[in-house]
């Protein structure tokens, strides 16, 4: 598995929480920034990391802002991506085998870097159900589409 990882400034620290998480998993990761104290734009890094993700480069992708919603709007603009902001483990595994989530948005400033972990390592580990679950997600490739 490979996993492309951004955040903006509001994000760096858990980030790399998360980066160490799944080294630790032995899966492949990209950390694309950034690196810097300083404000910088979301969409600047949640795109670029969607599109690497909606073009097959990426398996999946995680990206951390302050809160998670800049960044899971942003991916979710970009076609062939499932973007889900996360801030449990429930969600965190049902996004996965219901909605075939391909982007994990979390929020620095909403949860420490335990449960940071835990959530990457539930959602990376949860396999896509399909079954009753392909029409629905078949739904919305269906309206990207038109």
């Amino acid at each position: 598995m490979k996993v492309i990882l951004a955040s903006d400034h509001g994000g760096v620290n858990l980030r790399q929480e998360v980066a160490e998480e799944l080294n630790n998993l032995n899966i492949q990761v990209e950390d694309i920034g950034c690196n810097c104290e300083g404000s910088v734009d979301y969409p600047d890094y949640a795109i670029p990391a969607a599109e690497r993700v909606a073009n097959g480069e990426f398996d999946k992708a995680i990206l951390i802002c302050g809160t998670g919603i800049g960044m899971s709007i942003s991916a979710n603009k970009v076609k062939g991506i499932r973007a889900a902001l996360v801030h449990d483990l429930f969600t965190a595994k049902a996004t996965r085998e219901h909605n075939n989530s391909n982007v994990l948005c979390m929020g620095e400033r909403v949860i420490g870097p335990g449960l940071a972990r835990e959530i990457a390592k539930t959602w990376v580990s949860t396999d896509y159900e399909g079954g009753r679950h392909e029409n629905r997600v078949g739904k919305i490739a269906e309206y990207e589409n038109k």
